[in-house]
């Protein structure tokens, strides 16, 4: 594995890059169509621009597919048809937050390209960004490829053969930490057109302290991910669905993260959003954008 390929290198993606690079591997992206952003970033991670898909596909031994979930299958198909230009079948890692469901459709396409799959759920910060090792959960019939990357930047737990579970894995945690936000939201963007909002959060810090603090934390910056996370929603809705558990708290919040993009604050991004923002000054603006207001 001394080449990886990063497709594509934004906020997580350029950090795992850093991180392998830091550890020796040559580490190669495709900036063909992306934006200016995401090349600065790209070079800050010390990636090489390979230029094309079909030479990423081409040069790389191992590929780590990490983007929005609305775009993953289009991804697998494109390296899929890059694949059968160029003879070369890389593995091929599917790291995006998708439903077992899509996880299996990937890895159909990815098969009939002829390479090996790998499933993977990607939970924390992104490499550098937090106290513990992002963590790479990997399933399918040969982990081995990303097995071997454990400690460089990363953890690696395999989950056995079946693809799908590592996805799984993904959607029930990820449907906890990033539906709680949008719970957070909800509540105080109501408690702000009902008129109790002093009420509430008086409550809240006499009897939830830890929920307003994370409240307070997170909240008034979320906007600046919504965008990305209204189909991550989508795909835990239909995880739960599948099992008999109802969608319907996930695609609630998928609607909460279609009000927060519509915000003015959607258009920050990780390296300019606004820190000192507060939830007093963030939930008067997010209720200006719900169904029927601002557009």
């Amino acid at each position: 594995m001394d080449r990886i390929a990063i497709l594509m290198p934004g906020d997580m993606g350029h950090g795992v890059g850093r991180a392998l690079g830091a550890h020796g591997h040559e580490v190669i992206t495709c900036l063909a169509g992306r934006s200016e952003r995401t090349g600065g970033l790209a070079a800050a991670a010390g990636m090489r621009d390979a230029g094309s898909l079909e030479a990423v596909v081409g040069e790389a031994d191992l590929i780590l597919s990490i983007l929005p979930p609305d775009s993953a299958l289009a991804q697998a198909q494109a390296v899929a048809a890059a694949m059968g230009a160029t003879g070369a079948r890389p593995t091929y890692v599917d790291c995006n937050a998708v439903s077992p469901m899509t996880a299996r459709t990937v890895g159909a396409v990815i098969a009939e390209a002829g390479a090996p799959f790998i499933d993977c759920g990607i939970i924390g910060l992104a490499p550098g960004k937090g106290a513990k090792p992002t963590r790479f959960h990997v399933s399918g019939p040969d982990t081995s490829p990303m097995e071997a990357l454990a400690g460089e930047g990363i953890a690696v737990f395999p989950m056995g053969p079946e693809i799908g579970r590592a996805s799984a894995l993904k959607m029930v945690y990820a449907g906890l930490t990033k539906g709680t936000m949008t719970l957070h939201t909800a509540m105080l963007v109501a408690a702000h057109q009902l008129g109790v909002w002093d009420e509430l959060i008086g409550e809240y810090e006499n009897s939830q302290q830890a929920a307003l603090a994370a409240m307070r934390n997170r909240v008034a910056r979320i906007p600046a991910d919504a965008g990305r996370w209204i189909g991550e929603m989508e795909e835990i809705a239909a995880t739960l669905a599948s099992v008999g558990v109802t969608p319907g708290f996930h695609d609630g919040a998928a609607e909460i993260y279609r009000v927060l993009a519509r915000t003015p604050f959607a258009e920050e991004t990780r390296e300019t959003m606004d820190m000192e923002r507060t939830i007093d000054q963030a939930i008067p603006v997010y209720a200006r954008y719900l169904k029927g207001g601002e557009t």
